[in-house]
């Protein structure tokens, strides 16, 4: 069934990137059914390599502040949650339960490089569906790198193993925010290819 434009609208055409946010908090219950529709996109053997850190307390703010980069600070204290999209790099220990119809734990088991390799470009593809869920629940978002990794992996990290991959301020929309114009795009003669 195709999206109606409207659906499309608010996913992809009107959708914008935010760095405001009202002052209304982000409750649990819709942190865990973001979760819970964007855990439903596909990845590479299912592999699910994504873990979620959702940091919204002054003291976890706090902890996050000296690892961004100057720009970044003023966005992330105004964003009543920042999600840290983090790839566990042992992921394929979840294998077995995730694709049982084959032993694919191996692959990737002996092989770090390749393990990193996919943790990472599936975790990013998780925080895409992970911002499309938002954009669909009504929530605003506003995707950045600029932060110190290896900082934020010692910050939030060393117990879990976990290693982060970019960060999403998250909200509800600030009604008065003026957003600049929207940024051209490429068209699809100058970023694609028939073959």
């Amino acid at each position: 069934m195709a999206l109606d434009d409207a659906a499309l609208d608010a996913l992809f055409r009107k959708a914008r990137t935010h760095s405001w946010f009202s002052d209304a908090p982000v409750s649990d219950e819709a942190l865990s059914a973001l979760y819970e529709l964007a855990k439903m996109g596909p990845t590479s053997a299912n592999c699910s390599p994504a873990r979620f850190l959702f940091i919204r307390t002054p003291e976890g703010k706090a902890l996050l502040r000296p690892c961004l980069s100057a720009g970044n600070i003023e966005p992330v204290a105004a964003a009543p949650v920042t999600v840290v999209v983090a790839f566990d790099p042992q992921f394929y220990l979840k294998l077995p339960e995730l694709y049982p119809g084959m032993d694919v734990k191996p692959w990737f088991a002996g092989n770090p490089d390749l393990a990193e390799e996919t943790a990472m470009r599936n975790s990013s593809l998780q925080g895409a569906y992970f911002m499309l869920a938002a954009r669909a629940m009504g929530f605003a978002t506003g995707a950045m790198s600029g932060f110190d990794r290896a900082k934020l992996d010692r910050a939030f990290f060393t117990k879990k193993n976990w290693r982060s991959n970019f960060l999403i301020n998250l909200g509800h929309p600030k009604p008065d925010e003026a957003l600049p114009p929207r940024l051209p795009r490429l068209a699809f003669e100058e970023a694609a290819e028939l073959a």
